[in-house]
């Protein structure tokens, strides 16, 4: 259809699918006229298939909250929010770092935001660490009730790492973005779309995904370090705004206007 009617197209590349199908993904992009990929590290996958043309970089955006206020809450607490259906997002890791966070903050507690096959393991793992009543799993929940445990939470940590088999993982990684627009800080994995969305000692700590001492450690200063917290929190709430929906269409807008070209 596009050929017969001499339409220009754009093709939207985030990260697993790119992983999932190769073979797709290089001929999406090699009959696009224009790739969006929303990271370098995106826009790297789109070009590991081989496939030839020009890629744009334009991340994610956020919409930014009304009352991005905190709320007092009983415990020190961090937030996860990611589905539990995929290993990369680190929830194992954050179970066996939760065991080292507790030796410095006894009265931690970890609220997680998201459902998926994987939360019976992840419980039972909780149980078996002996870290289950410093565990909240909350399920699914709404927009208003993940909003405010974004604003009680003191920072938001979602350690993913690299799938095995080639999948891609994280493209961006949009909840770190979330957190920032509360003015939280985070803890991301040093690897994949988390390198564009989390300015490493500015907006957040980047660790090894891998690693559970460097992920408890990350966490456990920003439970402590109130001063840096703050300081990496308002930085991720001024990137936030930089990724605000606004600009982000406005950029997507003049990409695609100068793939058309002149009126």
């Amino acid at each position: 259809m596009l050929r017969r009617t001499g339409a220009r197209s754009a093709q939207y590349f985030h990260a697993e699918e790119i992983g999932a199908r190769p073979r797709l993904a290089r001929y999406a992009a090699e009959h696009a006229d224009l790739s969006i990929a929303v990271s370098s590290y995106t826009e790297g996958l789109v070009r590991s298939t081989g496939a030839r043309g020009p890629v744009a970089v334009i991340p994610n955006g956020v919409e930014l909250p009304a009352d991005a206020s905190p709320l007092p809450c009983d415990r020190p607490t961090f937030v996860t929010v990611a589905r539990m259906q995929e290993r990369y997002k680190g929830h194992d890791m954050l179970v066996r770092a939760l065991a080292l966070v507790r030796a410095k903050v006894p009265d931690v507690q970890w609220v997680v935001i998201g459902d998926g096959p994987l939360r019976p393991a992840i419980e039972q793992m909780a149980r078996s660490y002996g870290v289950s009543d410093s565990c909240r799993f909350l399920g699914t929940v709404g927009d208003q009730e993940r909003d405010q445990w974004l604003r009680r939470a003191r920072l938001l940590a979602m350690p993913s790492r690299l799938p095995a088999r080639g999948r891609a993982g994280e493209g961006f990684g949009i909840a770190y973005l979330e957190a920032g627009a509360y003015g939280k800080p985070v803890v991301a994995g040093n690897v994949g779309g988390a390198l564009d969305a989390v300015i490493d000692g500015e907006t957040g700590l980047l660790v090894d995904p891998l690693e559970p001492l460097a992920i408890a450690g990350a966490i456990t200063s920003l439970l402590q370090d109130e001063r840096l917290a703050a300081r990496l929190g308002a930085s991720g709430r001024a990137r936030a705004e930089l990724h605000a929906w606004p600009l982000i269409c406005a950029r997507v807008q003049t990409a695609l206007l100068e793939l058309i070209g002149p009126a």
